[in-house]
């Protein structure tokens, strides 16, 4: 069981009725917590299974399994007078928004906060036992979030992600404020408001990505493409993580082993019995297409390298290394990879023209657009500059 400390029971919502009353109860709170659990390592396409929310005050987890309309939620979170807390929020909203359209506009992440601050031990179940003496049972982090009823354990796991947001929050906020670093951090926050939930479809190409398939012979990667496209088909028939039908290490060695009878498949390392009972033909078939099959050829890769974008982003990523290192933080808390990329290919020349640069808020051009205008300026320089001696 968790640390000693006693939560107060939370309130259940399992109804559209409930979630109203709810609802109508949390207008009037200034901050509420919040965090969901999602299915990911139990079916083919994850979706939210349960959303908790705190304010100072209460604990309440909603059901969306149960409740019909969950619109109501969407007016709590799109509300700008209620600030809304998570921790390590690019996740949640992702999730909430591609299951319920749901908006944001005024978010406080306590992950974040964190590593603006310099905190060196960001996850949740580090900082609740440091701060507050209290220890999170970590074995429901795997656990199964679509069985009904949840055991009390799980929904205690659950409830303890958001209780103490709240005051987690106020003591980030003050160390944000004696740092000089709350603008900073409200420019990231903000940022994540307008996330947009990334649609992924199955990539038919995507065996190219498991490592190890890059060494196969020509006609074992044909039977890598194979094996990957049917346990996409298995998966989806099944609504299982592709993981769960088997993985990537099991698909590499069966497309190098090529089995061709039953008894082929046993001495495969990681492909469970249940499996060769139920698709060991399908895998032999898969395995037998590709050694018929033509063999693919790699994705083609980017050719448009240009040395002077490199060299621009190597001076762009040392500098932000320094930086980082003189503010004690991680390097993309100072500048995120792909804005290093973006003004590596731009190269934009004055402090008007980082306005078009992705990731760079008003607090980031002001705090480091000269220097990085200046890190491009002399790469540009030396690398256009005629040599000494021509």
């Amino acid at each position: 069981m968790p640390g000693p400390f006693k939560l107060p029971a939370p309130t259940l919502v399992r109804s559209t009725a409930s979630l109203r009353r709810v609802v109508d109860r949390l207008r009037r709170e200034p901050l509420i917590a919040a965090d969901t659990e999602s299915n990911s390592l139990y079916a083919y396409q994850e979706q939210v299974c349960l959303i908790q929310l705190s304010s100072r005050s209460e604990d309440i987890i909603v059901d969306p399994l149960a409740v019909d309309n969950l619109a109501a939620l969407n007016d709590l979170f799109a509300d700008p007078a209620i600030e809304i807390v998570f921790h390590a929020a690019e996740y949640d909203i992702l999730s909430l928004k591609r299951d319920f359209g749901f908006s944001f506009t005024n978010l406080f992440d306590t992950m974040l906060a964190a590593r603006v601050c310099g905190w060196t031990k960001t996850g949740l179940g580090n900082i609740l036992e440091d701060l507050f003496g209290v220890t999170v049972d970590k074995k429901h982090q795997r656990a199964d979030w679509t069985q009904r009823p949840l055991p009390q354990e799980q929904l205690r796991y659950a409830q303890m992600d958001t209780h103490f947001l709240p005051a987690l929050r106020d003591h980030l906020y003050a160390e944000l404020v004696s740092l000089d670093r709350l603008e900073e951090a409200r420019e990231m926050f903000d940022a994540l408001c307008a996330i947009s939930p990334a649609e992924r479809p199955f990539d038919p190409e995507g065996y190219w990505r498991i490592p190890g398939v890059r060494d196969l012979t020509p006609q074992q990667i044909a039977v890598a493409r194979e094996l990957y496209l049917l346990r996409d088909a298995i998966a989806r028939r099944l609504d299982r993580p592709h993981f769960k039908v088997f993985s990537d290490e099991v698909l590499v060695a069966l497309a190098r082993l090529g089995p061709r009878h039953p008894d082929d498949l046993r001495t495969v390392p990681g492909l469970s019995p249940q499996v060769i009972l139920k698709e060991g033909q399908a895998i032999l078939e898969a395995v037998a297409r590709g050694r018929r099959a033509r063999t693919p050829r790699p994705p083609t890769r980017n050719q448009s390298y240009d040395p002077l974008v490199h060299e621009r982003y190597q001076a762009l990523h040392e500098w932000r290394k320094k930086r980082a290192a003189e503010r004690g933080v991680e390097s993309d808390v100072i500048v995120p990879r792909e804005t290093l990329w973006a003004l590596a290919r731009l190269a934009p020349s004055s402090l008007e023209e980082l306005e078009n640069i992705p990731g760079l808020g008003p607090w980031r051009r002001a705090a480091y657009g000269a220097e990085m205008l200046a890190v491009l300026a002399q790469v540009t320089a030396q690398l256009t500059s005629p040599h000494e001696g021509d």
